[in-house]
């Protein structure tokens, strides 16, 4: 009698699902951090050329600056706040980026 029995069968196909299950998960984990990858690099670039834009803008009309960087990319606002430090004449600028409905943010700080 040549063949396997119905025991190995089983047992090689278990290790094949198992396997392939494993596979899977670590695809899809990897997938989804791509994607969040991809949503910072975004967030981070508008951030960095939104606050490339503010340089120009005079310090005293900076405060409570927000908005949306509409008409590209109408899912991420941004919201600027202004802080004085402890050096007279130097303000620190706090940029947030949000997205996923607020859920998401990324800060970034510019001394001016």
């Amino acid at each position: 009698m040549k063949g396997f029995t119905l025991l190995e069968v089983m047992i090689a196909l278990a290790i094949m699902t198992g396997t392939l299950l494993t596979v899977i998960g670590a695809f899809n984990h990897h997938l989804s951090l791509v994607g969040r990858d991809r949503e910072e690099t975004v967030a981070l670039l508008l951030a960095r050329g939104k606050l490339e834009e503010l340089e120009m803008t005079p310090m005293e009309s900076l405060t409570g600056q927000e908005g949306t960087f509409a008409p590209d990319r109408p899912d991420l606002s941004w919201k600027l706040t202004l802080k004085p430090t402890a050096v007279t004449g130097l303000r620190q600028l706090t940029l947030t980026v949000q997205w996923d409905d607020k859920q998401k943010s990324l800060s970034l700080d510019h001394y001016r």
